[in-house]
């Protein structure tokens, strides 16, 4: 058994000495998951388990994706470099193909000696068309692979459709389905990974967890649904001639806009069929975490539980993700670790290259070279600690660029070359929903010129 004061050694120095006893890792990636969870102040979807996460570590409140989309996120997250070095700027391109030489997260920690594997969706697979395949999975990065499939997929035909003229990953469409959590594929990948945690809990893992909902279409078994009701669910409201406050790219993730063309009612009905899919899979997790206490392997092993980007319900008028907006590039961050300050939040901006260095760290391995994030271990020690670094994503829609900065206060954002077809500015402190647009105000020109140095690399 590994003592407590080894186990706190590691946490605190890992980032320059490599500690003898390195802790276990277990991975969670849940796909599409936006922050309307209890332990981000969300009442109105019940999270318990994720909640309870959270009081174990750090919930990071300002945690954001490199490219709100779920191919290039997840390839950044795994290499911890950003979309412009990984050479995966869609949902098409495997990561090895882009990048020959890539060392991965999982990689790194097998060539520590670790048995890595994945049960479900880590690299980019669409959901749901490659569930029970393995989509895009990168063969160098695991030991042992799993890849479920449940009666969501063979169910398909029963989905009732909103917008049956987009292709089925992105359509607005649900199934309150009968049967069981565990005939789910989703419940197959809670099963499959304590099965491997029971399998290799006598030396160090890594083990991802990837979860396939709350990705379209929204299935879950009808008891999820059962937690909502359609008169607590609500759209939100925009302002008149609010697209006209924008330029027209920052609203091309929903190009018929709004919603998709899709009524109030429908649109409120995925809203709900989406909290039901988040409620079904924080079930699932709960498993993972009972797991865990039941193998007393919590105070062995680092948890890192993050959504690969944001997701709109209806903010801005848009639906699922791609925009550049702080519901669509922010996205949860959770880390729990002994040695970690449990129940705490971190409020400075971080990205999600930051991701890799910080788990190798919270181990207690020596970090690969090359790296584009930082570790935020001392933000694990001290949430408040000075963090002075503002967080970049990227976006493409045919041949307009975007890009965004986010510092602590404010949001800058650059459409085509060099602003060239548009730019936004928003105060988060006063407007934090982002639906006032003070880019093209004179008194704002400096906060401006002072945000684009930001977005162009500067500190």
């Amino acid at each position: 058994m590994r003592t407590a004061v080894t186990i706190i050694l590691c946490l605190s120095f890992a980032i320059s000495v490599a500690c003898a006893e390195p802790l276990n890792v277990l991975f969670i990636a849940v796909d599409d998951l936006n922050t309307q969870l209890g332990c981000y102040g969300d009442a109105r979807v019940k999270t318990p388990n994720i909640d309870r996460l959270a009081a174990r570590g750090v919930r990071f409140d300002r945690a954001y994706c490199q490219y709100p989309s779920c191919g290039p996120s997840r390839a950044s997250v795994l290499t911890g470099l950003r979309p412009e070095t990984t050479g995966v700027l869609n949902n098409k391109t495997r990561l090895r193909d882009a990048l020959p030489d890539a060392m991965t997260l999982p990689q790194w920690f097998r060539k520590q000696g670790y048995h890595a594997a994945r049960v479900g969706k880590i690299f980019h697979q669409d959901v749901p068309t490659h569930i029970g395949t393995d989509g895009l999975d990168d063969a160098e990065s695991w030991d042992e692979v799993v890849n479920p499939r449940g009666r969501d997929k063979d169910e398909e035909h029963l989905l009732t459709v909103h917008t049956p003229d987009l292709p089925l990953p992105d359509q607005m469409a649900y199934l309150a389905a009968e049967g069981t959590d565990a005939e789910q594929t989703d419940g197959m990948v809670a099963e499959a990974a304590i099965r491997l945690l029971r399998a290799h809990s006598a030396k160090p893992f890594f083990i991802a967890a990837g979860f396939y909902r709350p990705h379209l279409p929204s299935i879950a078994p009808r008891r999820w649904f059962d937690l909502y009701s359609m008169e607590e669910t609500m759209l939100p409201k925009l302002p008149l001639d609010y697209r006209l406050s924008l330029p027209a790219a920052a609203l091309s993730s929903t190009p018929v806009w709004p919603n998709f063309g899709t009524t109030e009612r429908q649109a409120r009905e995925c809203v709900l069929a989406y909290h039901a899919t988040v409620s079904f899979v924080d079930a699932q997790i709960g498993r993972l975490l009972d797991a865990l206490d039941e193998l007393k392997l919590a105070d062995q092993t680092v948890i890192v539980l993050w959504g690969d980007h944001g997701f709109h319900l209806g903010e801005h008028g848009l639906w699922r993700k791609n925009s550049l907006f702080e519901e669509s590039t922010r996205a949860p961050l959770i880390i729990a670790a002994p040695g970690v300050a449990g129940g705490t939040a971190c409020v400075s901006p971080v990205e999600f290259i930051d991701i890799f260095p910080t788990v190798v760290a919270a181990a207690g391995l020596p970090q690969p070279q090359g790296l584009e994030g930082v570790s935020l271990e001392p933000l694990l020690r001290d949430p408040a600690a000075p963090h002075d670094r503002p967080a970049r994503s990227m976006v493409r829609f045919g041949d307009v660029p975007g890009r965004t900065v986010r510092s602590a206060r404010w949001r800058y954002t650059e459409w085509g070359v060099d602003g060239a077809v548009g730019r936004e500015l928003y105060d988060e402190m006063a407007d934090p929903k982002e639906m006032r647009n003070l880019a093209n105000d004179p008194a704002q020109a400096a906060r401006c010129a002072e945000m684009k140095k930001l977005l162009l690399g500067g500190r």
